[in-house]
């Protein structure tokens, strides 16, 4: 593991003052010492709702993460706790979890939201209360601007957007349909690529929107697949919708091109769509066999839980823990937000997302790069290539 940290963060507002030291910690240092207290850090995914496949799938790479540190002595000798609470993948849920971590346990750090719509909500609150949050999966392009304390280390929907729009039109298509759950997420990645590719010169000709819960997609699949696009993209919140909407798709007659991101490449949303899913592209972050680190970790997570997700769920729930964990050792404290703060801008990272990533001045990950993946025929899927070829590089230009 290669880190580097150097204090380069750039302010943009005056830091928050710390606030009071939690009940625990107090009393540790009460009695003279700290070492048996564990460093407590807040975790909020969403456990339950749209988001629960990949949300479940990034708490349990936390815990292996928290696990192998605290096998190894854990933090200057001080074990690491996860606190959880479920966001519930949505503002509601997210508004009581980032409560109930703060106001009732003390929490200073938190790693979350799985979803964008419950790290909208809870960035809001944790911006103005000096809380560091750090995110595995959120992607909604405001959270670019949620604020000094808010960092993430999966992409930007707006550059997935981009991408998506690219390779659209490279592959020829001119006219574009788009189905859309009615979620932040969903949305912001929609409205980025339709945007994209209508600068490239595509048209919109249809496009429809559905809700958290739905499982009949005909009716909407019916105006959009009745535009004859060249093309049509899916952005679902939920996995099992993205392999809904694909298996229906195909059962309508649509032999067209389709487009989709991270979510639909999930484990669920592949086993769902089945070999209707063979000829879809993904655009994402695909992090392939010859990353060491992310084969190791994806691994010891099949073994210890007995399925294999999508490895980028794994390795940035993965990371996010040994990031928070490098800082605790700069810092000694985890009521320290405006050091753990300072830290994470300033650290570069080798872990199992990528070699030597950073974060810039908006706490946006630096040194990743979007692939296009291509899911296999059912007959070839197995643990290991996690059911989808990577076609290589998603084309920054068309």
């Amino acid at each position: 593991m290669k880190i580097s940290v150097s204090f380069r963060h750039r302010m943009r507002r005056p830091a928050l003052a710390i606030v009071a030291l939690s009940t625990l910690a107090a009393a540790a240092i009460a009695c003279g010492g700290g070492n048996d207290t564990p460093f407590r850090i807040g975790v909020m995914d969403s456990l339950t709702g749209a988001g629960a496949t990949y949300g479940n799938t990034i708490w349990q790479a936390k815990q292996i993460a928290a696990a192998e540190i605290n096998e190894a002595g854990g933090i200057n000798g001080r074990m690491l706790e996860l606190v959880p609470a479920d966001a519930m993948c949505n503002a509601e849920g997210a508004r009581n979890a980032y409560r109930r971590l703060t106001d009732d346990e003390g929490i200073k750090v938190i790693l979350g939201t799985s979803c964008s719509a419950s790290m909208l909500t809870a960035s809001a609150l944790a911006e103005p209360d000096g809380v560091v949050m750090l995110s595995a999966s959120a992607t909604h392009p405001d959270i670019a601007k949620a604020g000094d304390y808010i960092f993430r280390t999966s992409f930007s929907s707006r550059q997935i957007g981009i991408d998506t729009g690219n390779t659209m039109w490279a592959d020829g298509a001119r006219t574009l349909a788009t189905i859309t759950e009615n979620t932040d997420y969903a949305i912001g990645l929609r409205d980025v690529t339709i945007a994209r590719f209508e600068e490239l010169g595509g048209s919109l000709t249809a496009s429809e929107q559905f809700e958290t819960g739905d499982s009949d997609f005909r009716p909407v699949l019916e105006p959009l697949l009745a535009a004859d696009p060249d093309a049509l993209h899916i952005a679902p919140q939920a996995e099992a919708s993205g392999g809904q909407i694909i298996k229906e798709a195909r059962a309508m007659g649509y032999d067209g091109l389709i487009y989709a991101e991270v979510v639909t490449m999930g484990s669920e949303a592949l086993k769902i769509a089945g070999d209707a899913a063979v000829g879809v592209k993904g655009v994402m972050v695909a992090l392939g066999p010859d990353n060491a680190k992310v084969q190791e970790v994806v691994a010891n997570f099949r073994e210890r839980y007995g399925y294999s997700p999508l490895p980028w769920f794994v390795g940035s729930g993965y990371d996010n823990v040994y990031l928070i964990a490098e800082c605790l050792k700069q810092t000694g404290d985890d009521q320290d937000a405006d050091g753990i703060r300072d830290c994470l801008y300033g650290i570069t990272w080798s872990g199992a997302v990528s070699e030597s990533y950073s974060f810039d001045a908006d706490g946006e990950i630096v040194g990743l790069a979007t692939s296009i993946v291509a899911p296999l025929p059912v007959s070839e899927r197995t643990p290991e290539n996690h059911g989808f070829r990577i076609l290589g590089p998603a084309p920054s230009a068309p």
